[in-house]
């Protein structure tokens, strides 16, 4: 079978398995519906849990994966690190200040300030995964170690969580509660009235991604490499970090700070495809990340619970093998 012919398997299989997770995570649930209620629910209750509850939910899930996934895929290109993501760069760390200013600093509330106040989240946390990610940038820019790199991500990281708890010592006890609650990260949050903001932003930021597929091909060949080729490596990464700063910011302000899918994916798209083209991890990574995201969230919400647990309890459950297993594959084989 040529690369063409197994390409097509494989992204039919996971387009299958994203469409077979999207009908499972709408009908799990502590309440038990049928599939055959799915179009036509017999009652009000279960047309409200369906359509109200579980829908907006699912779709928030499947955005969020393609989102993370499609960032991480990004990160580790942009700095030829299998270990970049949001999570572990300070991006997410970023957005989460940005929100914890607005929520703490401001004495605001997500549940309280309205669809202004939804634009105001989106905005205060893409300006802080942006000024994160641009300084990890700038202190790394004569850095050439890996690891290096990455233990600034994770200090940049440290930095936003001590100026976060600054803030939650001196806030009042029912913001601090809302922030709180909103770190633990959760789909449910949003409702049809953020997934008119969430969906553009998230699907003009992956759409815009498709697009810079031949950029990132070649930058994995070095900044050298780059240059020789024509690309202009300052305005490219500027645009990738506004990209990427974008997706996760208004992730984030949504659903909290979700840890893993965006280090993960990329790694398991990779071990599926074997192939380094932007082409075709753009789109596998895109999946996996969907497919991930809504196993995660039926995980939290299995029949027989009436609890939903955190979301970052389970892709931080699932996400961390996957890394160690990827750290562990590439220096055995190195």
């Amino acid at each position: 079978m040529n690369n063409n012919k197994k390409y097509s398997v494989y992204f039919t299989v996971l387009t299958a398995l994203c469409i077979l997770f999207f009908v499972l995570d709408i009908l799990m649930g502590s309440v038990s519906i049928a599939a055959s209620e799915l179009f036509s629910p017999s009652n009000e209750l279960n047309y409200n849990i369906l359509y109200n509850i579980r829908l907006p939910k699912t779709i928030t899930a499947v955005l969020t994966g393609a989102g993370l996934a499609v960032c991480g895929l990004q990160m580790q290109t942009l700095f030829r690190n299998p270990l970049a993501g949001p999570f572990v760069l300070g991006i997410s760390s970023g957005a989460s200040l940005g929100v914890a200013i607005l929520t703490l600093a401001f004495s605001g509330s997500i549940a309280t300030l309205g669809i202004g106040g939804k634009i105001s989240f989106i905005i205060a946390a893409a300006v802080g995964a942006g000024v994160a990610l641009l300084l990890v940038i700038t202190l790394s820019k004569n850095i050439s170690n890996d690891v290096t790199v990455l233990i600034i991500g994770l200090m940049v990281s440290h930095l936003a969580s001590a100026i976060e708890g600054v803030l939650q010592y001196m806030s009042s006890a029912e913001s601090l509660q809302v922030f709180v609650l909103w770190g633990m990260g959760n789909f449910s949050n949003v409702v049809w009235d953020d997934l008119f903001y969430f969906i553009p932003i998230i699907l003009v930021g992956t759409v815009i991604t498709f697009f810079f597929s031949k950029q990132l091909n070649i930058l994995l060949w070095g900044d050298n490499y780059a240059k020789s080729m024509g690309i202009n490596i300052k305005q490219t990464r500027l645009y990738i970090i506004m990209i990427t700063a974008l997706i996760a910011g208004t992730i984030t302000a949504f659903c909290g700070p979700i840890a893993f899918l965006g280090v993960a994916v990329p790694h398991l798209a990779r071990s599926l495809f074997k192939t380094s083209d932007h082409k075709i991890l753009i789109p596998a990574t895109l999946l996996i990340g969907i497919a991930l995201a809504i196993v995660c969230d039926i995980i939290t919400q299995l029949p027989g619970h009436n609890t939903v647990m955190p979301i970052n309890a389970i892709t931080s459950l699932i996400g961390a093998p996957i890394v160690i297993w990827a750290v562990w594959k590439k220096n055995k084989y190195s």
